[in-house]
């Protein structure tokens, strides 16, 4: 269910950004926030009428944090490149909390036309090319600072992105090795990708090695690692490093 509402409220996105165009982006973001969030929150009513909601573009009942099942989504991961002609990496993301736990999750891509989910997550190949340059995944607007050490550390690429759900999907379509952000994020940015990363087998936690936890009184959620599971110690290992050496405040943007 995850997956067939993220994928219809992709394309009725698909079809908002087609007839609004984009002379005003503004209002297309606003349309798209609002279009997206009615149309999840209207079926996940309907279909699981008894499930709690944390939705971006919605008021956080409080009523989820005794719920057993709650439903945490991001009607529109992106908003600033779906405002963007050409621009394809924003994502839809619609995920479920159960009993502590992520249960299920999706991520729809519809400009890229594919949605990738925990029912037949992608396909981790058993290892990188040791020769290939590591590449990190990171914001294309608000990059953390640190990211930057990182990668000259590493002797890394940087490659930056739209959507939380964007950047993790690179890392599980193998575009990426590494998605590392620290400059703020909310439950409803990684909920879902973090559920289909895990189920292909990524490293999914905080840049501390410290677990992503979900359904929380405060849904912020401010940094995290997605990479594949061999390098998750170098890594943790080197943004403590990076961290100390610099006195530097991983979560300050840059």
């Amino acid at each position: 269910m995850a997956r067939d509402l993220a994928t219809e409220a992709g394309q009725q996105l698909l079809r908002l950004r087609a007839r609004q165009g984009f002379d005003e982006p503004e209002v297309l973001r606003t349309l798209g926030d609002r279009t997206s969030h009615e149309f999840l929150f209207s079926a996940l009513g309907r279909l699981r009428p008894s499930d709690a909601v944390l939705s971006e573009e919605g008021i956080d009942d409080k009523a989820r944090l005794t719920a057993r099942r709650v439903w945490i989504i991001d009607p529109l991961d992106g908003t600033r490149e779906f405002s963007e002609s050409g621009r394809t990496d924003w994502a839809v993301h619609v995920a479920l909390w159960e009993n502590g736990e992520l249960a299920a999750g999706a991520v729809a891509l519809p400009a890229q036309g594919s949605t990738v989910s925990t029912v037949d997550p992608p396909w981790l190949p058993p290892e990188r090319p040791t020769e290939q340059r590591l590449r990190i995944t990171t914001s294309r607007t608000r990059p953390p600072e640190f990211v930057q050490r990182l990668a000259t550390q590493l002797g890394a690429e940087i490659v930056p992105m739209g959507s939380a759900g964007a950047k993790i999907c690179a890392v599980l379509l193998g575009i990426a090795d590494i998605y590392v952000h620290a400059g703020g994020q909310y439950e409803w940015d990684s909920a879902a990708p973090v559920a289909v990363a895990r189920a292909a087998g990524l490293h999914a936690s905080r840049i501390d090695g410290s677990e992503l936890r979900y359904n929380r009184t405060n849904p912020s959620l401010p940094d995290i690692l997605v990479c594949r599971p061999e390098l998750s110690n170098m890594l943790l290992a080197s943004i403590r490093g990076v961290a100390e050496r610099d006195s530097a405040d991983p979560h300050a943007a840059g």
